[in-house]
């Protein structure tokens, strides 16, 4: 269904679109990254800067490709530290609702056990974005609590073990 890539240099043209193509959409439920993000200048310095990170193994980003190789999607875990780290997620507005976020979402809890070596992911949501709630109670996160998504009510979840993979079909 999906297939997740590390970020790398050679996807800036294929991710630029998909942000540009998405930013209204995600807009609605997550901090706009502002205007200096969507020039090639400003993504170009911005990818530059998320690749050093991934280097220096601080954090890990993937993009998500369709069935047809398609960029359609994006997944982090971001602040790696003492075995945790955040999870953050983008679909584009043309999958969603398809299972690809949850599809990403549990590809990346495998790769964060079993690659990366981490036993504990932390994730934000607006209250605002049910879909993404949903992705997180499925892929086994629990809401631990209320908290502030880029100035907007928000909940923080977690989930532990991350090896203990959650009952469902989309483990």
């Amino acid at each position: 269904m999906v297939t997740l890539e590390p970020l790398r240099a050679d996807h800036a043209d294929a991710l630029l679109a998909f942000e540009r193509e998405n930013r209204a959409y995600f807009a609605r439920t997550v901090p706009d990254r502002g205007d200096a993000f969507f020039t090639a200048a400003g993504f170009a310095a911005r990818l530059q800067a998320l690749l050093d990170e991934q280097h220096a193994r601080v954090c890990r980003f993937h993009v998500v490709l369709g069935e047809d190789g398609e960029l359609i999607g994006r997944v982090n875990l971001v602040d790696l530290v003492d075995g945790s780290a955040e999870l953050g997620y983008r679909i584009a507005e043309q999958a969603s609702g398809r299972g690809v976020a949850t599809a990403a979402v549990a590809t990346v809890c495998r790769l964060a056990a079993t690659d990366y070596g981490l036993t504990s992911l932390t994730a934000v949501t607006t209250l605002d974005n049910p879909a993404s709630m949903k992705v997180l109670t499925r892929s086994g996160f629990v809401r631990v609590e209320n908290t502030t998504v880029g100035g907007r009510p928000g909940v923080r979840y977690e989930r532990r073990h991350l090896a203990a993979a959650p009952d469902g079909p989309w483990a």
